[in-house]
């Protein structure tokens, strides 16, 4: 114990003669560090984001939306022509066992205007079930009610992103006026914020209408009943999985499709929508972390060719202790305690620089960063691995020298 006491010292010492080339030696391995930990931890936080975005569409939500369909060869989806109808809605809400609740919708982007202020946004016709599917409770006002969407009442619910862009902070939205198309609309609420999502799609920017209200007066269509998508909540989570398959056997019935053809609308869950976003961020990072990776492997070379330099500068020095009863494998670890220190204090300073940078990026960017203690440990022990593999080959070359001819270098 000693003597590792003793070469650690030594080391230490030998180090401290020229800092700077110490300093300069541990660079690599500190950006190496760094960046897998600022990485991760960006990583991480924007995975979590994600997450807690997705899970803001409602966690128990299945969305059946047209499309999947080939035409002439040409494979349409999403925007297509829509195959949906309120009727196969209200079917799998009747015929479906887990379903708890249903809503459809269709959409237009139009000019909203109240007074002088104007501002374009996303018209949603929908139903009253709309706000409880989607867990989206309203914050000033009222939702309209099925008796609304039975009248087809000229009535509208905002958008958070809306009401601040036509409304002035402490004015009235509830009760006032505003058009779309030249349809006065009688405001009833304002939805709470739900902000982005996790495509950078700001969720609180559109205004709902009562679906009766939007085929008929305000958006139009060219056949009563179709909808641009369908929104279906299960009672629990796990029956989503269960419900999915009878969902697509039920829509193919109605829709009369044969065996040997393509579903004409599409079926997706927040749960898919999740793991696509978690594959996706997890290639990001591997990514990333094999970029970093490269900076330590050039930090461990520029360790072997200092110890290198080291072995040579310090020839006569190895040859004097050899001579003085100094065994090979003493100045094999005097050498290797070297490269750990050199790598060890390099993944310190590198971890603390990746959760400084991490930080900074954060306050700068608003990017949201989760440091990971499990990253920072195996950015750690990596660096020191580097250092123990890179320090092998100048210590055992120094453990190797002829102490004679040691003794003779100039």
């Amino acid at each position: 114990m000693n003597f590792l006491l003793m070469t650690v010292q030594l080391a230490f010492r030998v180090l401290g003669r020229n800092p700077l080339r110490a300093g300069l030696t541990m660079l690599g391995i500190i950006i190496g560090v760094g960046a897998v930990v600022a990485m991760v931890s960006l990583g991480q936080g924007a995975s979590a984001t994600v997450q807690s975005q997705i899970a803001s569409l409602g966690t128990n939500v299945l969305i059946v939306i047209p499309g999947a369909t080939t035409v002439s060869g040409v494979r349409g989806g999403l925007g297509g022509m829509s195959t949906l109808t309120v009727a196969d809605a209200k079917d799998i809400e009747q015929k479906v066992p887990g379903v708890s609740s249903m809503s459809y919708a269709i959409r237009d982007v139009l000019q909203v205007v109240r007074e002088s202020k104007n501002w374009r946004a996303p018209v949603v016709g929908t139903t009253a079930e709309f706000p409880i599917i989607r867990e989206w409770p309203v914050a000033e006002g009222t939702f309209f009610t099925q008796s609304d969407e039975d009248t087809a009442t000229k009535v509208v619910v905002l958008g958070k992103t809306v009401a601040d862009n036509l409304f002035e902070r402490g004015e009235d939205i509830v009760g006032a006026q505003i058009r779309v198309k030249n349809v006065p609309l009688r405001v009833l609420g304002v939805l709470t914020s739900k902000g982005q999502t996790f495509m950078g799609q700001d969720q609180d920017d559109f205004v709902a209408v009562p679906f009766s209200t939007a085929e008929r007066k305000v958006l139009g269509t060219k056949f009563l009943g179709t909808v641009g998508i369908i929104l279906l909540a299960t009672t629990q989570r796990e029956q989503i999985q269960q419900v999915v398959p009878e969902i697509k056997e039920l829509l193919r019935t109605r829709h009369h499709l044969q065996p040997n053809e393509e579903d004409d609308f599409t079926i997706r869950t927040m749960e898919d929508i999740a793991k696509a976003s978690a594959g996706a961020s997890r290639t990001m990072v591997l990514m990333l972390l094999s970029i970093a990776s490269i900076s330590l492997v050039v930090g461990g070379i520029g360790i072997m060719n200092i110890l290198l330099v080291s072995v040579t500068e310090r020839t006569r020095e190895i040859g004097i202790r050899m001579a003085m009863g100094a065994k090979r494998k003493h100045i094999l670890l005097q050498f290797l305690v070297e490269a750990v220190i050199l790598s060890t204090v390099g993944g310190v300073v590198g971890v603390l620089a990746g959760i400084l940078g991490a930080r900074l990026v954060t306050t700068v960017a608003g990017w949201p960063a989760i440091v990971s203690m499990q990253a920072v440990a195996v950015a750690f022990l990596f660096s020191v691995g580097v250092g123990i593999f890179f320090g092998l080959y100048p210590a055992n070359k120094a453990s190797r020298l002829n102490p004679i001819d040691a003794l003779r270098y100039e």
